[in-house]
């Protein structure tokens, strides 16, 4: 596993972690996601010493700590821009910040399956840096 790479690439995490609070509405994330994992994915199967797959999903689990955490800390921010979410989340036994808490990491290892899979992929179809 080249560690360096993983939290390199997990920048992209933090990026979106601090976007996605103050910037990016939940309607628009899926289309900035999209571009960046494909990108991720292309990066990993360039750079990464194979094990493309664990790559991908080593770097989402960075992601999600970057993503979780930043939720986490600026909810009341978060929660001013994502209303919907956090009023799908009421009625739920626990609180919408501790069901980030708790939700956040099977995102994150879901993500990480699909960035996975599409660093397998790119890894069939670019060559490694040498």
């Amino acid at each position: 596993m080249n560690w360096p790479l993983v939290l390199r690439l997990s920048g992209f995490g933090l990026f979106m972690a601090l976007a996605t609070v103050f910037i990016i509405p939940s309607t628009v994330e899926p289309m900035v996601w999209l571009p960046i994992l494909l990108t991720v994915a292309g990066l990993i199967a360039r750079y990464a010493p194979g094990k493309y797959f664990l790559h991908g999903l080593a770097t989402s689990g960075m992601n999600c700590v970057w993503i979780t955490s930043a939720h986490f800390i600026f909810y009341d921010t978060y929660a001013a821009g994502h209303a919907d979410e956090i009023a799908r989340s009421q009625g739920l036994p626990l609180s919408p910040r501790l069901m980030m808490l708790i939700v956040g990491p099977i995102v994150g290892l879901i993500s990480g399956c699909i960035l996975g899979l599409f660093a397998f992929i790119a890894s069939k179809l670019i060559k490694p840096a040498v």
